[in-house]
């Protein structure tokens, strides 16, 4: 059975390919950093389907925590065969009005992170000679999203990230992929002013906003053996949001 780690699984878009993964049978390390009531419900909806997973925390901010977390989930669930770099946070303002403080605090939670567990699963997969890589990016990357160039940024730079990871991993056949969505109907949306709702729902071409399961299904992909044979690609799940050539 091989083992995946999830990171800011609690709830949303992390919850959802936590539960995915396991349904394929990985067992699953379900991080979180301050919502463990909601990770301990993740573990338990898992188990309750016959799977297999266990809760971990870790502020990953902190880069000694993002190197203990890998090492815990290898000492108890076994070496990590997919990693996928989920957890994030989103502030929004005016670059004018945004502080230098809450720029990194966005760019460490979003990019830093996603560096320094690549850092810590890219030996261990390259002796195991597999391994998946995906980072939960977003359109604002490709896009950029007003008020909110920090996350736009940052989630730009698993783009780079990615397609680097990706070369330098290729030859241990290690993937590294990102998955960009488009707006998803989770709690870092339920608060968007609705005059901006139907302005948003006007530029999707397919009318509606994703799930989080949605978004589940391409990592589920990208993390089988069907997508061995692809790397450093962005998969945008979106409604047709960010077309490209």
């Amino acid at each position: 059975m091989k083992t995946a780690l999830v990171t800011g699984a609690a709830k949303g878009i992390g919850r959802a390919i936590a539960l995915a993964l396991a349904r394929d049978g990985f067992r699953v390390a379900v991080h979180y950093r301050a919502s463990q009531a909601e990770a301990e419900a993740t573990v338990a909806a898992i188990r309750a389907a016959a799977g297999e997973a266990e809760a971990f925390r870790a502020d990953l901010a902190d880069p000694a925590q993002a190197d203990a977390l890998v090492k815990a989930v290898e000492q108890r669930l076994g070496p990590v065969h997919t990693l996928v770099s989920n957890a994030g946070i989103i502030r929004s303002q005016l670059i004018a009005f945004t502080k230098f403080e809450d720029w990194r605090e966005v760019m460490t939670a979003n990019l830093d992170a996603a560096f320094l567990l690549t850092k810590a699963v890219a030996r261990p997969m390259a002796r195991q000679k597999t391994g998946r890589i995906i980072y939960i990016s977003s359109d604002a990357g490709l896009l950029g999203d007003l008020m909110r160039a920090a996350y736009s940024a940052s989630k730009a730079g698993l783009f780079g990230l990615a397609k680097t990871a990706a070369r330098e991993l290729a030859a241990s056949g290690v993937t590294v992929n990102a998955v960009a969505p488009g707006i998803i109907t989770t709690d870092m949306t339920a608060d968007i002013p609705e005059t901006r709702r139907v302005k948003q729902l006007a530029s999707i071409p397919m009318a509606r906003f994703g799930t989080p399961e949605e978004v589940a299904g391409a990592v589920r992909f990208l993390a089988s053996d069907a997508a061995a044979w692809i790397t450093g690609q962005t998969l945008c799940v979106d409604g047709g949001l960010c077309m490209r050539d």
